[in-house]
């Protein structure tokens, strides 16, 4: 309670008294004793005289607003003009209220006490829904990490154990057949030696894709542009739909977490497209712009309509989108001029990947990551 007069700030109380209002008040005078009252003592309410010797109101309302802002304040003074009172209001007073009416303090006090509590409410749950988000947030991407090293661990374990294992029987068959005599009533035998040689160089190549789909080497050992190349001219080989791939980076040696998320972002757009757009051609141009690298495709397919852009129930989307925002990156995606053709576009903030996945990582007690194993096998396995 900032009141000078003794009188009057015994018939605050007796109001509040009369009106059931349990409360303890302490009384201070200057503005140093008001100061240190909010500082050791923080109130739940505010009760201020506007005219104080050598002091007033509205600099009591601004050290208010500066050192305690959820707490309510209310004027409760002897005289104030209309235009005053607004203009306090305007400030961020809760209410005011005249001496010569105090049959309104008790209401006044009680709305706003309720509309404090109401607002203490409302930020805890706003709190307690960022720190779940958050939480929803490092999970995303442990469990996105996670995903990756599992993707390595079992491209390196089919390239290594079973390109090997074949190998060795792809060796072993050539011993056998090395060793048959040449004699006509074997020769269905070594036609047949040839014929699962052939098969297990088919497999061994098999083996090889398996691997490099799980996870591409050349992202690991080549960086992002030959990457998407590589995809490009795979998508290509497989669809017919040509695909151009523009590169202009001009720091090749990206983090290998926006590595594996533009990455594994366009892969899905190029899935899309292969189920959705009926496009005969697509561009990509990978480039740097800003401190962000920024990644556009286009097609020439029948276009994306808005409904389909906003659906929470289409997972590429979605997964595309948290990808990015893991990193402080951005996902667009529109149609074309004239509804014609759709347009992705992913951009992300070089410096902010650095780290960062590795920090939601270990927050779940995940591994430090490391570096992928190199996964193109050689003619012999």
């Amino acid at each position: 309670m900032l009141e000078d007069d003794a009188a009057d700030a015994e018939l605050t109380k007796f109001a509040l008294r009369k009106g059931g209002v349990h409360f303890s008040a302490s009384r201070v005078e200057t503005r140093d004793d008001y100061v240190k009252e909010l500082q050791e003592h923080p109130p739940a309410l505010i009760l201020s005289d506007y005219s104080l010797p050598g002091f007033n109101g509205h600099a009591a309302l601004e050290i208010a607003r500066e050192q305690r802002p959820d707490t309510p304040f209310i004027f409760v003074t002897g005289t104030m003009g209309e235009e005053v009172a607004i203009e306090t209001l305007k400030s961020g007073a809760t209410d005011y209220v005249l001496k010569t009416r105090l049959s309104r303090l008790v209401p006044a006090v009680n709305r706003a006490i309720r509309e404090s509590q109401e607002r203490a409410k409302h930020r805890r749950a706003q709190e307690q829904l960022r720190e779940s988000h958050e939480r929803l947030r490092q999970l995303s991407v442990y469990l996105q990490t996670v995903r990756e090293e599992e993707r390595t661990r079992i491209a390196r374990e089919v390239h290594d154990e079973l390109g090997q294992a074949l190998t060795g029987c792809k060796l072993d068959l050539s011993w056998i057949a090395s060793k048959l005599p040449k004699e006509k009533n074997l020769k269905p035998l070594l036609e047949k030696t040839r014929s699962l040689s052939l098969h297990i160089d088919s497999t061994i190549q098999m083996v090889r894709r398996i691997a490099t789909e799980l996870r591409p080497g050349i992202l690991d050992h080549l960086g992002l542009a030959a990457a998407l190349e590589w995809q490009a001219n795979e998508f290509q080989t497989r669809t017919g739909i040509k695909c151009d791939v523009h590169a202009n980076l001009r720091h090749p040696g990206l983090h290998p977490d926006l590595n594996t998320a533009f990455f594994r972002i366009f892969q899905e757009t190029l899935t899309n497209i292969i189920r959705h757009a009926g496009a005969t051609h697509v561009t990509v141009h990978l480039k740097q712009r800003d401190g962000r690298i920024v990644l556009e495709v286009k097609d020439n397919g029948r276009g994306i309509s808005k409904e389909e852009i906003s659906n929470t129930q289409s997972m590429g989307l979605l997964g595309m989108r948290e990808r990015a925002g893991l990193l402080g990156g951005d996902f667009k995606i529109s149609a074309g001029a004239g509804g014609k053709g759709t347009k992705v576009t992913v951009s992300m903030p070089i410096a902010h990947a650095n780290g960062n996945y590795e920090e939601h990582e270990n927050s779940f007690g995940g591994r430090p990551r490391r570096g992928a194993p190199r996964l193109e096998a050689n003619s012999r396995g």
